[in-house]
């Protein structure tokens, strides 16, 4: 494997951390920022949003950029946010700090995604580019738990000081490792928007968004909801996200074993379906600490579970545009994100607990089935 893959992946670690952590230190930021939980529950929101919409647009802009500069300079900006997400004393300037970092995180992971694929033989393509994902699952299994310990002890700010040093560790790699790339043309975003028309595929789309609403419904609030349901100190709750961490990753690997073993749309339906009963089944699991562990790792295991089945999927339905739609799903994911941390923070302003966030959860899970059963029987894309 090329090295300068794995030098990508750092930088793709740093900047998957700055979305992932804020769930885990939430209640800290509320209570420190004087606002609610649900206002600070937004800060997720508007994050995934900014990353959804600028995604794909900034690729676009860009597509011509010399790579190793636009890379350098993406995570720069990225540098200055997290500085300035240190400094802010307000809700708004950090509001406004999110923003930036989401744009700037939109372009560093495609441009590591896309680097990674150039650079590799053709024989470690896809071994290149699910380095730069390990990269970004990773902050998920070590960032968030170990970033509600640092919390506990120096404040949250330090989070952000500590990725923002991370990120000019990446760049002194990057400059050092990286020789210059030209840009290439670009599927012009218009054309790219086109392909959403087909029903099968706007559909299968809309499964992930479904799935990921329902997933962060819970998810973005996840602290409060085990202070809660469960009275679990800072320790306790670095634990759990630690444990959800470890099944995600390996989450994800079982759903490519699903894909291969069973197929794309068998895959579909099992983790969705599954998925949906996990959230189910999670609330009646707080009575005891050693029932809730495993079953809240069952749900982190499946709700990485999905992306595999699809992704390929949704190449099959349209091998012309597989990259589109590629692209489309990960902002799929990214307004899932969104959709979901604003549904939580609306049921925490009007009825005060985390309690009932896993069912509703759940029932949206079954919306995202229903909009997978629909592609299934949808006309194939012409």
């Amino acid at each position: 494997m090329n090295f300068r893959v794995y030098i990508m992946a750092v930088a793709a670690m740093a900047v998957g951390l700055v979305e992932l952590i804020v769930g885990g230190i939430l209640p800290t930021m509320a209570a420190d920022l004087n606002i609610s939980l649900s206002a600070a529950g937004q800060l997720i929101t508007f994050f995934a949003i900014t990353y959804a919409i600028s995604g794909p647009v900034l690729y676009v802009l860009t597509s011509r950029f010399e790579r190793k500069r636009l890379y350098l300079t993406s995570l720069f900006v990225f540098f200055l946010a997290n500085i300035f997400t240190y400094l802010s004393q307000s809700f708004t300037l950090i509001m406004l700090a999110r923003v930036i970092t989401a744009a700037s995180t939109s372009l560093v992971v495609v441009l590591s995604v896309t680097i990674a694929a150039r650079i590799a033989t053709k024989k470690h393509q896809a071994k290149a580019i699910g380095l730069i994902y390990v990269g970004i699952s990773s902050s998920l299994v070590f960032g968030v738990p170990l970033g509600v310990l640092v919390t506990e002890q120096f404040g949250w700010r330090v989070i952000f000081l500590a990725v923002a040093i991370m990120s000019l560790l990446a760049m002194f790699l990057i400059a050092l490792a990286l020789g210059r790339m030209s840009g290439q043309e670009s599927v012009p975003l218009s054309q790219q928007i086109k392909s959403l028309k087909a029903p099968k595929l706007l559909s299968a789309q809309l499964a992930t968004v479904f799935m990921l609403t329902g997933h962060f419904t819970l998810y973005a609030y996840f602290t409060p909801y085990l202070q809660e349901a469960m009275q679990l100190s800072p320790q306790w709750i670095s634990i759990a996200y630690f444990a959800f961490g470890i099944a995600a990753v390996a989450g994800g690997m079982l759903g490519g074993v699903l894909a291969d073993k069973l197929g794309n749309k068998k895959a579909i339906i099992v983790v969705l379906a599954s998925f949906s009963l996990s959230m189910f089944s999670l609330p009646l699991s707080t009575t005891s600490l050693w029932l809730f562990i495993p079953s809240m790792m069952l749900w982190g295991g499946i709700s990485w579970s999905l992306a595999p089945a699809i992704q390929s999927y949704l190449i099959s339905c349209d091998p012309r545009n597989g990259e589109v739609q590629q692209s489309f799903n990960s902002s799929a994911i990214q307004i899932g994100i969104s959709f979901g941390s604003a549904i939580g923070g609306i049921i925490i302003s009007y009825t005060g607990s985390t309690e009932h966030m896993a069912y509703i959860g759940g029932l949206i899970v079954l919306s995202a089935l229903a909009c997978a059963l629909f592609s299934f029987k949808a006309q194939p894309v012409s």
